[in-house]
């Protein structure tokens, strides 16, 4: 029997003197704890238990755990900001497992191999419209798809995938990767119609005869600012930027090109002026590197290719191709102040990129439904707007806004839908303890040294939108993969096995990991010093107190 961490408590002290004496005070047990990857992870992938299956090359049912939560590994080996390898207790002691371009290999694996969906309910006799093709739609149409019931998007562009399609430049995410793993949705039955810009949501509903609306619309709006300007340079928003580069339509932006913003939008943006040409392009923001919203490794990216940012900056008037900017400072508190300290710039074009809102003017004709001041969408931990039937989820609602995000949130709302159309309430299963670096008992030494992707070198990149990361090989995605930990599960390593003085452990074959026989046990914790990843606790024996 595996146990949570909630159900053996209070802890024994383990400092006592090793055993017990003739009667046995405590005694160890095998626990399943949920290791920090899963945990970190927005998507709620089960990161350790593809991991596993991937070192033991077991591909497919790797692909297929993965995909259980997210239907995209191709793209999101590529674009997320793996939040999983930050947390991943691997980084205390050399660097983090790569664990997305693990999925990146499974992803591209999939596609080269045309591994299909499964869909594991039989039909429903339910549908759902989605409004809104990109990450947090087409993941949750897939999941509901998977339940039985028939779904279909409408989407206001030309081609799915919402920002993914138009936001993120093609050197980071190549749109043939990310459409064939949309065609994949779609070979499901679900049916994705584009061109089709929802005005009146109510209506459509009825029209098409849906049962639930789930509203994923995004935020593809970009924020504005109010800076005096007479016979300005020309002014563009990044949003606009990336999406018309994608179309195929870049702008001009001319040979000077200044981008205002910290976050990952403003960094892409700057990327993609370089590769358009421009032969200066700087970034002004208004607070330091510590405190920028976009990820470092971005920053580090674009300034590997000749990207400058002006930290402590912000633009103050703009007159003609002059830019007057002002030196700020930070406070205890991280906010910038102005130091009265100006600076002259001149610029071809100033980039915006402050961030993005949604646009959801549409959703003010349904009754019941409530705005945060940005325009998201307000829904209840059941991610029901306040009219009844009507979800929302990923960028259009408050809060993170990334991909991986978006994708959890399609897979969480798709639960709550499936159990509203059934006329009941999903209930999320209780979550295990996270294991931490300090509960682990590991060897002094580090046995098998990184892999990192391999990259176009920074003097060859801006020629064009060519892809700059390349995949895993087979080898190379297997070697990452056994660099895991198993925190928190057992991986039958038979540690405890060879410890135990009584011969109190017994194997029970591959898989089935073993038993204690508590006849022979004496409760001196031997075991649990021996595991190494914290797959053993030690419990009070009945009646003790501890």
């Amino acid at each position: 029997m595996a146990y949570k961490l909630t159900d053996i408590t209070p802890k024994v002290d383990l400092t006592q003197e090793r055993g017990t004496g003739p009667v046995r005070t405590r005694r160890p047990v095998y626990v399943d704890l949920k290791p920090s990857c899963n945990h970190a992870c927005p998507a709620g992938e089960n990161v350790q238990a593809w991991l596993d299956l991937a070192q033991a090359g077991k591909y497919r049912e790797a692909w297929e755990v993965l995909v259980r939560d997210n239907p995209m590994p191709a793209v999101h080996g590529r674009v997320c900001y793996h939040p999983c390898e930050d947390s991943c207790n691997r980084g205390e002691v050399d660097a983090p497992v790569s664990i997305h371009a693990v999925e990146r290999f499974l992803g591209d694996l999939a596609t080269k191999a045309n591994w299909p969906f499964k869909i594991e309910a039989p039909p429903s006799g339910k549908k759902v419209l989605i409004v809104g093709a990109g990450p947090c739609g087409l993941s949750a149409a897939y999941q509901l798809a998977r339940l039985g019931h028939s779904v279909e998007i409408h989407d206001a562009g030309p081609l799915p995938g919402g920002m993914m399609h138009f936001g993120i430049p093609a050197y980071r995410l190549p749109r043939a990767d990310l459409m064939r793993e949309i065609e994949r949705i779609e070979a499901m039955g679900v049916k994705i119609i584009t061109n089709r810009k929802v005005k009146n949501l109510l209506a459509e509903k009825e029209k098409g005869g849906f049962d639930a609306v789930l509203v994923a619309i995004g935020a593809g709006v970009g924020k504005r600012v109010g800076i005096p300007a007479r016979d300005a340079v020309r002014m563009l928003d990044a949003v606009n930027v990336l999406q018309e580069t994608s179309a195929g339509h870049p702008p001009l932006l001319g040979r000077r090109v200044v981008v205002y913003g910290g976050g990952n939008t403003a960094m892409d943006a700057a990327r993609t002026a370089r590769r358009l040409g421009a032969t200066e392009t700087l970034i002004i923001y208004r607070r330091d590197r510590a405190h920028m919203p976009a990820h470092s490794f971005e920053a580090d990216e674009a300034l590997d290719e000749g990207v400058k940012i002006k930290w402590l900056t912000t633009i103050k008037q703009i007159m003609g191709p002059a830019l007057t900017v002002e030196r700020m400072e930070i406070d205890a508190e991280g906010r910038p102040h102005p130091t009265g300290e100006f600076e002259t710039l001149e610029a071809d074009t100033v980039v915006l990129a402050l961030g993005q809102e949604t646009d959801s003017g549409f959703l003010k004709l349904v009754p019941g439904i409530a705005f945060a001041s940005d325009g998201a969408v307000k829904v209840g931990p059941d991610m029901m707007t306040g009219h009844d039937g009507i979800f929302a989820g990923g960028d259009a609602v408050p809060g993170e806004q990334s991909v991986t995000v978006s994708v959890g949130h399609g897979k969480r709302a798709a639960r709550h839908i499936d159990a509203w159309l059934r006329g009941a309430k999903y209930e999320a299963d209780e979550k295990h303890a996270v294991v931490d670096f300090s509960m682990l008992h590991l060897p002094v030494y580090s046995d098998a040294d990184p892999n990192a992707p391999r990259s176009l070198p920074p003097s060859e990149r801006l020629g064009g939108f060519e892809e700059i990361i390349a995949g895993f090989s087979e080898t190379e995605a297997r070697y990452e993969a056994r660099r895991c930990y198993s925190c928190g599960n057992c991986f039958e390593c038979d540690n405890c096995y060879a410890a135990c003085p009584e011969n109190a452990i017994t194997k029970l074959g591959p898989g089935r990991r073993y038993r204690f026989e508590y006849d022979k046990c004496t409760g001196c914790a031997v075991c649990f010093e021996q595991c190494p990843c914290h797959a053993i606790e030690i419990i009070p024996e009945a009646g003790q107190d501890g």
